[in-house]
């Protein structure tokens, strides 16, 4: 039996993913333990080309990492921003007695453990310890419970790995070549996508109806009023949106009664002097049970409902609260929960909402999701008892608050009473007309007094819930105070948000919810989809990559397809099946046709011209009419003719009368504005960067000239002569006062360059005013401008505002801000800086992704630099500078016409000059050293050879330098 690390002497290393994980557990460890983090995986499959092991690169599998001729072996390598963490890890693991391993318990911590142990070789002990929460409870447990790394479950990270790899190296180049460069294809993305797009289909052939009720006020004798809504006239029910075909607009069923706006207005004025009675009241009752405990995918969609939360930053919020210790693991598909779960949740109501919330039994939950996995306990709040939300206000982030309160109602409102009511129908008859009012009681309000699916404030919705109407007897008779003719329109169906399009997916088997935030994340980056509010639109690019796979790929955007390989992954967690066989099968194919040799039997046949082109509809007047998603972007296409899209438009605005009208502004501005005093025709234009002007069309004399519109300039202001004069730009204003200065008597000019208007003189430039044109800008104008004061750039060190102060980090203390730099949006927390990610938007950026982001920023090492010079080497040149008559520097190096050769002064390695030397000899010896190296470098920096001057030789002869060259 291997000793412990307190019979040894030797401390027990316990490694994790995270630098917060690891900090929470030490807590609850000993000072025989030493905790450390992995940062997230410490090795991959190559992230491209170059990380290719030099063994492997001339086999013909290299680009994918994956050996695919010898059972499919993957190629790992340590990425070089983890080798320094590596490095580390392995020299506390030669200090360490045990090696525990304690990463999450899903299928990705466990490879993270196994890939670990693989690089790491620990000569000691090594056990596993999995745990669902991180408290003290919950780690001795583990402590005392430890296992053995599960290879069924590495195996089949290894095959999701893989088959992910394969998928998407294998038909992303195909995208490049059929349809744009930079695209990417995955299997679960490419799937997303495909929903998204479809649902988007279903909106352009939409086709809206327009129907017509009236909404009557109605009194009773006692003035007590209600409001009803017309249901039927002389026996035919009014119809409502469902009755209608979104295809065509019409009517399902002839019978109903479709009312027109002028026929409801003479049925109201027809109605107004009947006499109306009650006809009938009934009641039903209506209990409303809890909702389950959170699993992965319901905390996305109900913080995203609730919250305004998108999937990332949902889950990198209750990735900081895991951590931190204030819940459950966070990946799960379990709505179960632990008994001391339900222990603590049944005390919690007993002492916070009263005996009578509490039912005679805990309640349980079965998991309804397809391909379940990872199911271990539903997300909840760690310990036993539960902490409060109020006593964590001071200690939590706000978005950590708000999720963290969220989990908690639902915890406890899922071990609450069921909510209890009454649905009350009554029937309003009179002049063959029949109205509807319905209404609701709540009798008990169970556990809605704790957690109201889908509302922020469960006291307010509660009282929304509820409607009240009269107590009216059948038979009693009603005074109608009013009758309004209401007009209704069918709705397409709505987008897929990020909860919906979760949702869908979840409810399809298709993928699994810990990866949903990621593939939102990639389709929004590529460019597949962007938002409109909350709402996933659709690019046309999208349209085009999923015309290409459903007609030639059409098993790879499969819904059934892609679940069925959810469950052949869990088969091969599970210990039931081969994953070498399974990526076999996948790869090369069988019994199924196989990727590979489906793409090298389709590549060919794939006309791209065809997949890129989306068909609208047919103009009036003949001809289709196509959407084509070209290199630059997408545009209109009708015989001919063609049309740029505005990239803000989507899919289902794009109608046929809309595709005609921009296809005529096209033709219009495709006609010249007029022509110059050579015949040349002038056009304005729309590019991808904005309008602009041209002279020629540049058929015959190569490139024509053209001239951007000035900033805030208007195309439809643009007429000839304005054109002309953009065409003659830069345009000459006269010349700067003879008044002894730099610029005197040199020409001044006006520029519209690519950062906007300016003026110039010599070599000097003012950017103009807002408001000003460089068409219409005065010399005095000018050189008012050219006599002010030169505004830089903020340079290295000056300060910059932040966008927005993101918080404090509770460990540190040091205040985290949001910043806009030269190369994008980053966070910063005074001594680390990190990149937002591309896409993620800034005013959904929180205090913990940017911790997130810094933590990984640390992790990677400093930025790399180039070539510095020596210390010593600064600080000779310093005191040169300091010491060397006015107007001479000192170079670090001399240049030769075949390169930069270091001086041996400049590397710190030469003989000092003698000790008896004087210091104003020294100073007078490198002050000419530093004047001839800083001419030989200016000869050098023009390309030219150039020898050491007569000053120089001796200069180096003194300090003893280097006489070559």
């Amino acid at each position: 039996m291997p000793k412990t690390a307190k019979q040894t002497g030797g401390k027990s290393l316990v490694i994790v993913e995270s630098p917060a994980k690891a900090r929470t557990i030490s807590k609850f460890l000993g000072r025989n333990f030493v905790v450390e983090a992995s940062i997230g995986h410490i090795r991959d499959l190559p992230e491209n080309a170059g990380a290719v092991p030099k063994e492997y690169k001339g086999q013909p599998w290299a680009r994918l990492g994956v050996n695919v001729a010898e059972g499919f072996k993957p190629i790992y390598v340590i990425p070089a921003k983890k080798a320094e963490q590596v490095r580390k890890l392995k020299k506390l693991l030669r200090e360490a007695s045990e090696l525990y391993l304690a990463t999450d318990e899903d299928r990705e911590g466990e490879a993270i453990s196994w890939h670990l142990r693989e690089v790491l070789q620990p000569r000691v002990p090594v056990r596993r310890l999995v745990f669902h929460e991180i408290t003290a409870q919950a780690i001795q447990q583990a402590l005392a419970n430890p296992r053995d790394i599960d290879e069924a479950l590495v195996q089949a990270q290894e095959a999701r790995r893989i088959l992910d790899r394969l998928y998407g190296y294998e038909v992303s180049p195909l995208l490049w070549k059929k349809v744009r460069p930079k695209l990417s294809a995955g299997r679960v993305q490419s799937v997303a996508v495909r929903m998204i797009v479809e649902r988007e289909r279903e909106r352009m052939a939409f086709r809206s109806a327009s129907y017509w009720d009236l909404l009557g006020l109605f009194a009773r004798a006692n003035q007590e009023r209600l409001e009803a809504v017309l249901a039927s006239f002389q026996g035919r029910r009014i119809p409502s949106g469902k009755d209608f075909d979104p295809r065509d607009g019409k009517v399902k069923d002839p019978n109903l009664l479709v009312l027109t706006e002028s026929e409801a207005c003479e049925l109201a004025e027809r109605l107004r002097s009947a006499e109306f009675r009650v006809a009938s009241v009934e009641e039903q009752a209506d209990i409303s049970r809890p909702a389950p405990p959170f699993t992965t995918s319901t905390l996305q969609q109900e913080a995203h409902r609730k919250l305004g939360f998108t999937a990332r930053r949902t889950m990198q919020v209750a990735q900081s609260l895991y951590e931190n210790g204030h819940i459950t693991y966070m990946r799960t598909d379990s709505t179960a929960l632990a008994d001391e779960a339900v222990s603590a949740a049944r005390d919690l109501i007993r002492q916070q909402y009263g005996p009578e919330y509490l039912p005679d039994a805990p309640r349980h939950y079965a998991t309804k999701v397809k391909n379940a996995q990872e199911a271990h306990e539903a997300i909840r709040p760690a310990g036993h008892p539960f902490e409060l939300p109020e006593a964590l206000r001071g200690e939590l982030s706000e978005d950590e608050f708000k999720l963290f309160e969220l989990i908690w109602k639902r915890t406890i409102a899922s071990q609450m009473k069921d909510a209890r009511g009454r649905r009350i129908v009554l029937a309003i008859e009179g002049g063959g007309a029949r109205f509807q009012a319905a209404g609701k009681i709540i009798d008990f309000a169970g556990y809605l007094r704790a957690y109201v699916e889908g509302a922020d404030d469960p006291e307010a919705e509660l009282a929304d819930r509820e409607k009240l109407l009269p107590a009216v007897a059948v038979g009693e008779r009603l005074e109608c105070l009013k009758l309004e003719p209401k007009g209704h329109e069918t709705q397409p169906p709505p987008r897929y948000n990020e909860a919906s399009l979760t949702q869908a997916l979840e409810a399809q088997g298709i993928g699994r919810p810990s990866t949903y935030a990621t593939i939102i994340e990639t389709i929004l980056a590529r460019d597949y989809v962007f938002k409109r509010g909350r709402a996933l639109v659709p690019t046309w690019t999208a349209f085009a990559v999923c015309q290409l796979l459903e007609q030639h790929l059409s098993e790879l955007v499969d819904y059934k397809f892609t679940a069925e390989m959810e469950d052949e992954l869990d088969s091969i967690s599970r210990g039931e099946a081969s994953h070498v066989e399974y990526l076999k099968e996948f790869y090369f194919g069988n019994s199924r046709p196989g990727l590979k040799p489906e793409l090298e039997a389709k590549a060919d046949q794939i006309d791209a011209r065809d997949v890129s082109r989306i068909w609208l509809g047919r103009a009036p007047t003949g001809g289709d009419i196509y959407v084509r998603v070209g290199r630059y972007g997408p545009f209109l296409e009708h015989g001919e003719r063609r049309a740029s899209i505005p990239s803000e438009m989507a899919p289902d605005e794009l109608t046929v009368e809309r595709a005609l009208a921009l296809l005529d502004e096209s033709a219009r501005r495709d006609a010249p504005l007029g022509y110059d005093a050579d015949g040349q025709p002038i056009y304005l234009r729309v590019g991808r960067y904005g309008p602009y002007v041209q002279r020629g069309s540049g058929e015959e004399n190569g490139k024509p000239q053209n001239a951007s519109l000035p900033r805030g300039m208007k195309p439809e202001e643009v007429d000839l002569q304005t054109a002309l004069a953009l065409l003659s730009l830069p345009r000459t204003l006269g010349n700067f006062p003879e008044d002894g200065s730099a610029l005197a008597g040199q020409p001044v000019l006006a520029h519209n360059g690519r950062y906007g208007p300016f003026v110039k003189c010599g070599n000097e430039t003012r950017s103009l005013p807002a408001g000003v044109s460089p068409l219409e800008i005065t010399l005095p104008q000018a050189i008012e401008l050219l006599r002010q004061p030169k505004r830089t750039r903020a340079r290295f060190g000056a300060p910059r505002e932040p966008l927005r102060t993101l918080g404090t980090v509770p460990a540190t203390g040091a205040t985290v801000s949001l910043y806009e730099g030269r190369y994008g949006p980053y966070v910063s927390d005074g001594t680390t800086n990190a990149s937002v990610p591309k896409g993620t938007p800034l005013e959904e950026v929180t205090l913990e992704q940017a911790c997130h982001w810094l933590e990984e920023r640390k992790a990677s090492g400093p930025a790399k630099r180039g070539r510095q010079r020596p210390i010593a080497a600064k600080r000779r040149s310093a005191a040169a500078k300091t010491a060397a008559p006015a107007g001479k520097t000192r170079a670090s190096s001399t240049r030769t016409g075949s390169g930069s050769k270091r001086t041996a002064a400049s590397r710190g390695g030469t003989k000092r000059a003698s000790s008896k030397q004087t210091e104003t000899t020294r100073a007078g010896v490198e002050g000419s050293q530093a004047q001839a190296e800083a001419s030989g470098e200016a000869a050098a920096s023009k390309g030219r050879s150039t020898r050491r001057s007569p000053a120089q030789r001796r200069a180096l002869r003194a300090v003893g330098g280097s006489n070559q060259g």
